[in-house]
């Protein structure tokens, strides 16, 4: 154990966010688990905290090992991985796995379930910042840099899209603010994003004429949309769930353990679980989580305006942007603030590939800090010398 800690390197700040949120994750997950454990487990509330203990162990041995990967291999490893991903979102498409009426994930042996999306998403954001460190001396080329840069982003996005609006959306708003930061033109990306405003509002148009009865993916898009406007009623259950959890929490809570909408909020270990947090914890849990998340972010852009090469500059702010992107989202819609879309909070909601994807994008950061370390070593060694 004391090699172990001895060999954990990057930065500590990062480290102690993560465990923190873990701590979080633990104590939010078994108090929001009391409903599921006694429809599938004859009430024993403890079978899911210690399914979800398993998995944060096996994601922290996961940031464990990634960090210890020096971080310019990651470049290669997810070059491979990128065209592996495409096949396995086409495959996703037509012989995914049913969850919340999408398919979304492959079945695994011991009942398993991959999400597809959740590799996708690290894939694209890795592979897009070896492209555009590669491209940097023709960055401003609309043929050698924009179109083979956006490509891949067209592509993944497009594929996970189907089932899976809110990923796609997200993932592609994170590639095109890393794609701003690798300095493509701001006409180009200016011009895309005209684009895609124009498609949506045809999109919209198209899913507001469909009949009432039409069944699948686009009514339940409808549905959330009319619900975050006060139009529906399917969604406005939840959003209705969500809002008497916050505003009974108050300052400090109902404290662990004491929540009663986790018995009538749909998801509640998951999507709404930081509505949860705030009905146990208060605004001061509540605060106190996201303030976890700014210095994760404040730390990541530290890292990424300290390392020297380029690879590692896009790839820290781009995993970091994701994970906070995703973070602020989920909040986001527990107040109400966005329509529901599905999304977990990071290192917090219950879940499988989720957390471990999560745990390796953590780690590939740590990688780069802790590259960061090192050269900050050697400066002051040959200073000192």
């Amino acid at each position: 154990m004391s090699r172990v800690l001895k060999n954990i390197k990057g930065d500590k700040v990062i480290w102690a966010v993560v465990i923190l949120l873990s701590v979080f994750s633990l104590l939010a997950v078994y108090s929001s688990t009391g409903t599921l454990a006694y429809k599938f487990k004859s009430g024993n509330t403890e079978y899911y905290m210690i399914k979800h203990f398993i998995i944060l162990v096996f994601g922290f041995s996961l940031i464990y090992f990634t960090h210890r990967v020096k971080y310019i291999y990651f470049s290669r490893i997810f070059q491979i991985a990128f065209y592996v991903v495409v096949p396995l979102l086409i495959i996703t498409l037509f012989i995914g796995v049913d969850l919340n009426d999408a398919r979304r994930g492959l079945l695994l042996p011991f009942n398993l379930t991959f999400q597809t999306s959740d590799l996708a998403k690290l894939t694209l954001i890795v592979f897009l910042s070896r492209l555009l460190s590669k491209k940097q001396d023709t960055i401003k080329s609309f043929k050698t840099a924009f179109v083979p840069i956006m490509l891949p982003v067209l592509i993944v996005c497009g594929l996970i899209l189907p089932e899976n609006f809110s990923t796609a959306a997200m993932l592609f708003v994170s590639c095109l603010v890393l794609i701003f930061i690798g300095r493509i033109k701001t006409q180009y990306l200016l011009s895309l994003l005209g684009i895609g405003i124009i498609s949506l509002s045809i999109f919209i148009a198209i899913l507001f004429s469909l009949p009432e009865d039409n069944q699948g993916r686009l009514m339940t898009w409808k549905k959330r949309i009319e619900a975050h406007f006060g139009e529906g009623e399917d969604n406005n259950y939840q959003v209705d769930q969500s809002k008497i959890a916050i505003a009974s929490g108050g300052i400090f809570g109902k404290f662990p353990g004491n929540s009663t909408q986790r018995n009538f909020l749909p998801h509640p270990y998951s999507d709404f679980i930081f509505a949860i947090i705030v009905e146990e914890y208060g605004l001061v849990g509540s605060i106190f989580i996201v303030l976890l998340f700014l210095i994760f972010f404040f730390r990541v852009i530290r890292i990424a305006t300290k390392i020297k090469g380029k690879f590692g500059t896009f790839i820290t702010f781009g995993i970091g942007f994701s994970l906070i992107f995703q973070a602020m989202i989920n909040m986001a819609v527990a107040v109400n603030i966005l329509p529901v879309t599905g999304q977990t909070l990071p290192l917090v909601s219950m879940g499988g590939t989720s957390i471990w994807f999560t745990c390796i994008s953590v780690g590939i950061i740590l990688s780069v800090s802790r590259e960061v370390q090192e050269e900050t070593d050697i400066e002051l060694n040959l200073a000192t010398a």
